[in-house]
This record gives C-alpha cells, structure tokens and sequence, in this order.
C-alpha cells in the first residue's frame, strides 16, 4: 500500500488531517504509518535525542485495532493513525513520569494517560513515545544532564531550546507531526524558535494540566508542537474542554478555531511590541520581526508597561513556587539534581515572602495594564528569542553589548507574556543558516486570532517549518 499520502517527496509528515483522510479512506493503514513513524525515529533518535521513551508496542496495538475498526466501518476521529509524542512530563500509562529527572524515574508508572493524551487518542491519533526535556521543566537550552541534550534537527551542534527540547526536536526533524510540550515561561515558544516549528501556548486555562507533572502550577500552560498551523489549530481543538482534574482549567466549552483560520486578516488590527521587545535582540531576531511586520502590513507600535520588571516577577515567581514543590526532594537526594537546577531551587526556598507579594501584586497589575492595550489591538508581534539556537554547551552569548548567561536569558521575550498567560502562538522565519521564532499574542481566549494571523503568514510563504538540514 501507498504512503503517498501521508509523506512529502522529501519526506516530511503531510498535515495530520490528510494523514487522518488517507486512513479512513483505507488509502493506507493507520499500522503503516506508525510503522514509518517508529522507522524514522529508530534512524534518526540517535542523533537527536528527542525521545526518551519509545512506546511501540502500545503504538502498533492501536494501530491494528484502528484498521480493524475501519474494516468493520466504523467512524474514525479527525486525528485517525496520525503519530504523535508527548514532553516525558506527561504521565503516560505504564511508564514513570520522570518530568526530565532522574529522581522521578524510582517512581510508579502512571496508572493512567493525562487528560490531553487521552483526548487526543480518543480522536484517532496514537501515542508513539515520551520526549526528553530540562530537569523538572526548569530549563530554556534543551540539555539535560541525565539523558544528555536534545539536538537541533538543523545543526546538531546547536540546542533545540528547553524545555520543551525534545518535542522540537521530534517535530523539527519530522519523527513526528505532532508533539505536546508546556509552557511555563517560555518552553513552546522557546524550542519552536529554535528547531523552526510552529507552536501554540494557549491561554492559561484553556487546556488541562491533569496527570502532568507540575513546575509552577499558577505559570504552567500545556500545548501542541506542528510543522503546519492547522495542524496546531486541529490538535487544539481535539484536546479543549473543562476538566475537574484540573482546577486551572475553564469551565468555558470548547471553542473550536480549525474552521476560522482561513478567515484572513483583513479586519485585525495588528501592531509590534516596541519598547523592551526592541532591546537584547542580535540581528536575525530584528530581520524576522521586521520580515513578519512586513508581510502583514504592520504600521502601529505598542509599549507594554514595565516589562522589565514583569519578568523579574515571573522569575521570582517560577523559583519559590519551584522550590516549593521540590523541598523534600531537595532534602532527600540533593546529590540526585542537574546541579544547576538544584541551585537555582535551593536559592527559591530562600526568597523572602515579602517580595514574593510585591511580585504577585505586579503580576495583577501588570496584567490589568496589558488588557487595556488589547482594547485598541487584536495582536501583538514580538520576538520569540534573541538569537537563532547557541551552539551546546554555550555558556554565554552577547545582547546589546553585554555579555549574559545564556539559560537565564533564552526567555527574555517569552516570560513577560506566559506571565499573565496570554495565548501565543510561535511561528518560525526560515533563515540562513537557521530559523528563529516570531511571537503572535492575542488577548485572553482569543487563540483563533493568533492562529488566524499564523496561518495568513504561513499561506504567504513568509513563516514555514523547513526540512530538517540534519538529514540532508
């Protein structure tokens, strides 16, 4: 049987809803393309290190009973044999939820899927595996000192961006078309810069967080990696919905954006984030903001209000709350952590409570302030990183004269925004020699917006994921 349907005469995952099509028609079986899935990542893990986990079996049970499903009749989901992995943070049945630690890994294996698996199961897709990220999700560079670092599918000398690694890295250099990762200041946003994808982190809320291991819970978002926006605007829809498990998660119901992407963005207004988010930028972070300003017309510029400040309470925040949740682990098996989480923990443990209220009393208004631009905007663009990915193991990098550590300053463009858990979705600028990401930010539940004007870009041919140079 043909996988032309499923594949690109490069070798890249057609969109999941074609893939989807081509296995309900009975094109191709859902247990051939998981096949072609499980190939790929056998040929192509070891140079990446995106997966951590490789749940096959699991994977070619579903597949068969999926066939079998269809050669009875039967319906099929809109995600029907469609392969996807989930960041190693999201408890997957039968398999420690080890969240990028070693510590985690004495733990039982989960006895159930996360609500998010699980739905996008229930739509048809199958679960092919778990993927490497930073220790315990506090990380922005993709290594991790237990499993070793995730690679840049374009130069593998390079970071995928933490810590969501390897779910750029799978995505990025097509093991799968789908990954989920999260989101807590910067981990979708960060590595879909990087490995040249697309990303979504939702507003806070919108997707449930059940049965994934936390960082900050009043920060964490989760979301979905794809090489193409409807694919993100097709897996964000399948996963929406409240959920009890979840005491973050809106009550509000599903509002699906798949049939509202196309609609263009003739009517948005649509500005660039000027002020701060003009500072610590090298220039292939100027040229790809420049590069989507153009391409949508952009005229009009605004200033978020101490931004500056923001993230220093995102900072504050993410570190004490972090600290919080590790304390006893921290006490017990010290010896255990990436020594550079580990420090950064034991130093949250030590904040005054006083400045964690001043933080979060910033954090209020600082909010409230930014609601008010979006009166006179629909969507704000703004950088993703400041650079393309640094090269492993690179300690520091150069922004506007200064010589700053890389890990602590990978966010600096993405943690004033999860802050307040606005919706953003990452769209990648096809540089030379490598992509880099550009910020759309739309205003409180308003992902259809954002997704509506990544994918005018996308159809413009202005931001695309390109192949993976790895492999070439």
């Amino acid at each position: 049987m043909s996988l032309d349907p499923v594949l690109t005469p490069d070798g890249d995952w057609r969109p999941a809803a074609d893939i989807a099509k081509a296995v309900a028609a009975k094109k191709t079986y859902a247990l051939d393309v998981i096949e072609v899935a499980l190939a790929r990542i056998e040929r192509h893990n070891p140079t990446l290190n995106a997966f951590t986990d490789v749940t096959a079996d699991r994977a070619l049970t579903r597949a068969r009973a999926l066939d079998a499903a269809i050669a009875r009749g039967e319906a099929v989901g809109p995600m029907a044999g469609v392969p996807f992995a989930a960041k190693n943070l999201f408890d997957i049945k039968g398999l420690p939820t080890r969240a990028g630690s070693k510590i985690n890994r004495d733990r039982p294996p989960a006895p159930r899927d996360a609500t998010l698996i699980e739905r996008m199961e229930a739509a048809g897709a199958i679960l092919v595996g778990g993927l490497n990220m930073g220790e315990y999700a506090y990380d922005f560079t993709g290594e991790n000192v237990h499993d070793g670092p995730s690679r840049n599918p374009h130069d593998v000398t390079r970071m995928t961006g933490g810590s969501s690694g390897g779910s750029g890295g799978a995505v990025g250099g097509s093991l799968v078309p789908i990954a989920l990762g999260s989101d807590t200041n910067g981990s979708i946003r960060v590595p879909s810069s990087f490995c040249g994808i697309f990303g979504l982190k939702p507003t806070y809320g919108r997707l449930s967080r059940a049965r994934s291991f936390p960082f900050v819970t009043s920060l964490d978002h989760l979301g979905p990696f794809a090489r193409n926006v409807a694919d993100l605007a097709l897996s964000y829809d399948i996963m929406q919905g409240p959920d009890s498990d979840d005491a973050a998660c809106t009550t509000r119901q599903a509002e699906p954006v798949s049939e509202l992407i196309g609609q263009g963005v003739g009517n948005l207004r649509i500005a660039v984030a000027g002020g701060y988010f003009q500072k610590n930028l090298m220039p292939e972070a100027l040229e790809a903001v420049a590069t989507v300003a153009k391409a949508l017309g952009i005229t009009a510029t605004v200033e978020l209000p101490e931004v500056g400040k923001a993230r220093a309470a995102a900072y504050l925040i993410s570190t004490t709350e972090g600290a919080s949740l590790h304390l006893d682990r921290l006490r017990r098996r010290a010896a255990d952590f990436d020594p550079a989480v580990r420090d950064r923990l034991i130093a949250g443990a030590m904040v005054p409570s006083a400045l964690v209220d001043r933080a979060q009393k910033l954090r209020r208004w600082y909010r409230a302030k930014v609601l008010e631009i979006f009166e006179a905007v629909d969507v704000i663009v703004a950088p993703a990183t400041p650079c393309i990915a640094p090269k492993i193991g690179q300690a520091t990098f150069e922004l506007d004269g200064v010589e700053l550590p890389v890990r602590a300053n990978i966010g600096i463009h993405t943690q004033p925004i999860s802050f307040i858990g606005l919706p953003v979705v990452a769209v990648p600028v096809p540089l030379d020699p490598m992509p880099i990401g550009v910020q759309i930010i739309a205003a409180p539940w308003r992902e259809d917006v954002a997704l509506r004007v990544a994918y005018h870009l996308q159809q413009a041919g202005v931001t695309v994921a390109p192949h993976a140079k790895a492999f070439q």
